[in-house]
């Protein structure tokens, strides 16, 4: 058994009102806005690495474009490499918080939640720059 400690790429916030859908939030601020805490730059490198690997990159842009917003194993492992090893690679996702996962009789079903794609948008948007600052000076 593995012993990896798993960061969530999510942080859940408490729900507007009762019945409201769970929002998330980002793990990180967008990379412009201010340097990373030790922790919000281990769950960023997390994810990055996981993501630094074609195949997993791969299957990533499969489940997430798949109809449905979920891909069945078996749609998905035509990657180049053996079923063994896309299964190693959608174990590093889930471990990364990138994917999720759900058994259904023999199939296991991955889905990559809108709320993963949003965050991930949102830390790689520049803020605006502030006026005075040297990046925003013309030189």
């Amino acid at each position: 058994m593995s012993n990896t400690k798993v960061l969530p790429l999510l942080a859940p916030e408490a729900p507007e009102a009762p019945g409201a859908s769970e929002a998330v939030a980002p793990c990180c601020p967008p990379l412009t806005e201010r340097p990373f805490s030790a922790e919000e730059a281990e769950t960023a490198a997390r994810m990055f690495k996981a993501l630094g690997d074609p195949v997993r990159l791969r299957l990533f842009s499969a489940v997430a474009s798949h109809e449905g917003g979920e891909a069945c194993v078996c749609d998905i492992s035509d990657v180049g490499v053996s079923q063994p090893t896309v299964s190693h690679h959608l174990k590093k996702l889930k471990e990364a918080g990138l994917l999720t996962s759900e058994r259904r009789g023999t199939w296991v079903y991955y889905r990559v939640d809108p709320s993963v794609l949003a965050a991930m948008g949102k830390l790689l948007t520049a803020t605006p720059a502030v006026a005075g600052s040297p990046s925003s000076s013309s030189g």
